[in-house]
């Protein structure tokens, strides 16, 4: 088979991908594809195969088993993401005893003052940009009052961390490293000396295993840089995304007013419909593998396609309709296996009160006639759209 070149779909595959995935899938669920600059890799859009790869210890996350040092690992240090068995074992350990439950459950009264206020602020104008006004300030809010990062220094991160996972060159990506390297190291030590407290990065500094072991500095270091960047701009879209897919739907919009028991249903089909991870990040062979058919040999890298998964009509039926009823169980938006997202539970939670209430403190939501065409987020990383004019 000849390898897809992507750069072909043009534009209106960034903003609506799932039609291509579905004519790739048609033709296998493996392909071998090329970007626009060179780049070759292979890419999974059925979904058992997808799950699969998720979860195949032959697909490493470290770029090292194909003799590639990434370019954060001398600023940020080794994270979760790009850290494979016994390795990933031990740090994942060391984080989820502090990333507990219970700590975020205990997040849910903040979160629900956040909205009303963001609500408050809102409401007079009658109409904004519902990223910039509430999905962005939430779980940007929630994840630094989390890690104990001063508010005055959200903005900066939001800039450093929008660089990195929407990148707009080399040297934007070096600056916003060198600016996320050097401000954690001197938040860690700030909080090193000023001793034990209640916030989780304070946690992880203090967290010890049962054999003594603990997390050191660069590991800390890497650790709150996957923290903070993973733990808001996906809840970002998941927010924006969600309301997005309910107010140009609006039979499903009509059912969640009319039963509210239905939110939980409207967050897992807008993850499984138009989620905010549009692919996972990459994974490299160890060795030959075999996978939907296809010969993959070593040292290639390998991108699991999270939005075509969830719309193989294979797993879901009639993939294409958004329905906030359907039986969601299976979608893969927060990935599978040992890289299973840390932060779900806290993205799920934020999405919920996100939306009731959105749709509580304005019935009559909508979206702006007169507010500017949607601009999609490029790349194949992350699925939203950079504003969201809504009026009410």
């Amino acid at each position: 088979m000849s390898v897809i070149e992507l750069g072909e779909y043009g534009a209106d595959f960034t903003a609506n991908p799932y039609p291509y995935y579905a004519k790739l899938r048609e033709a296998g669920p493996v392909h071998e594809v090329r970007m626009p600059d060179g780049f070759q890799f292979w890419l999974v859009v059925g979904h058992e195969e997808g799950r699969a790869a998720l979860a195949d210890p032959r697909l490493a996350k470290s770029p090292s088993v194909i003799g590639v040092r990434p370019p954060e690992e001398d600023i940020i240090g080794v994270h979760l993401l790009a850290a494979d068995a016994p390795d990933h074992t031990r740090l994942r350990r060391l984080v989820t005893a502090e990333f507990t439950g219970r700590r975020v459950e205990g997040l849910r009264p903040r979160i629900e003052r956040l909205t009303h206020e963001l609500a408050d602020a809102m409401e007079p104008a009658g109409r904004a940009d519902l990223v910039d006004a509430y999905a962005f300030p939430l779980p940007i809010t929630v994840i630094c009052e989390l890690l104990g990062v001063p508010a005055e220094d959200r903005d900066t991160f939001r800039r450093w961390s929008h660089e990195l996972v929407v990148p707009t060159g080399e040297r934007g990506i070096q600056e916003a490293l060198e600016g996320f390297g050097g401000y954690l190291d001197e938040l860690i030590e700030d909080k090193r000396c000023a001793g034990p407290a209640d916030d989780l990065l304070s946690g992880l500094i203090a967290a010890r295993a049962e054999d003594g072991d603990r997390l050191s500095g660069p590991e800390l270091r890497a650790m709150a840089y996957l923290l903070l960047i993973a733990g808001h701009e996906t809840t970002v879209n998941l927010i924006s995304n969600t309301v997005r897919n309910l107010l140009t739907h609006p039979e499903q919009l009509a059912a969640l007013r009319a039963d509210p028991d239905l939110l939980d249903g409207a967050i897992e089909e807008s993850l499984r419909y138009d989620g905010p991870v549009e692919t996972g990040t990459f994974r490299f062979t160890r060795e030959d593998v075999t996978l939907g058919g296809r010969e993959i040999p070593a040292g290639q890298s390998v991108l699991v396609g999270i939005g075509a998964l969830d719309r193989d009509p294979a797993r879901f039926p009639d993939p294409d309709r958004f329905d906030i009823r359907r039986d969601t169980r299976g979608h893969l938006a927060f990935g599978h296996g040992i890289h299973y997202c840390l932060g779900a539970p806290l993205a799920r939670l934020e999405g919920r009160i996100a939306l009731r209430t959105l749709l509580d403190r304005f019935p009559d939501l909508a979206l702006d006639p007169e507010g500017a065409p949607w601009e999609w987020l490029p790349g194949l990383l992350m699925r939203g759209v950079r504003a969201l004019p809504v009026r009410w």
